[in-house]
């Protein structure tokens, strides 16, 4: 049974929009509205956060679960990515919507894909290990252009003579990617079909 949990003093009751408790039925409506009209992803304390009454974690990741399965087979899905769950286009259909938008998905080059395919599976990789994994020098624009779309960001540096930058994808790589984590990346031999994917994205 659906327990609805009292918030305790000192939680954030300002985000709440219904004060009043809900049936189930009542709060899956809540949870589609509230990741519709969402901009980005919502974890689950982001929408538990939607209530004034807590229904607590588990009954928000059941009705996320019936909320999957309720939009399975349409042009649009309810899923979760690395930084939550989010309404979003499925991949066939993409293409219109570009179409209409008249917006072409940005192409990148052979250099920047294999860049970024070394720093998914290898990461965290600096120039030097790209470049001799690769067997050519990395261009600065590659890793900016990379950066630039939010995929790579610096997330150290290696405790070597020049403390040379260490590069890793990030949340948004995944999110682009429709993954959850990195575990889910497929094996090395679909990647290119995976970063077909990710140019048919807009961005961001």
């Amino acid at each position: 049974m659906l327990q609805l949990i009292p918030r305790t003093e000192g939680s954030d009751s300002g985000r709440s929009v219904l004060a009043e408790p809900l049936a189930p039925a009542q709060l899956k409506i809540v949870l589609e509205t509230v990741l519709l009209a969402a901009d980005e992803p919502m974890t689950v304390a982001d929408l538990r956060h939607a209530f004034e009454l807590d229904p607590g974690a588990d009954t928000v990741r059941a009705l996320l679960d019936e909320l999957r399965a309720e939009w399975a087979g349409r042009g649009v899905e309810l899923a979760q990515v690395a930084s939550g769950w989010r309404f979003q286009t499925r991949p066939e259909f993409q293409p219109f919507i570009s179409r209409r938008s008249g917006e072409k998905p940005p192409r990148y080059s052979r250099a920047v894909l294999e860049t970024l395919t070394i720093i998914a599976y290898r990461q965290p990789v600096t120039r030097g290990d790209i470049e001799d994994i690769r067997g050519v020098a990395v261009s600065t624009n590659v890793l900016k252009t990379l950066e630039s779309r939010g995929w790579v960001d610096v997330v150290g540096h290696r405790d070597t003579p020049g403390r040379p930058a260490l590069y890793a994808t990030t949340r948004v790589f995944l999110d682009d990617l429709r993954l959850r984590s990195l575990a889910e990346l497929p094996p090395l031999a679909e990647i290119e079909k995976v970063m077909d994917l990710a140019q048919t994205l807009p961005q961001s």
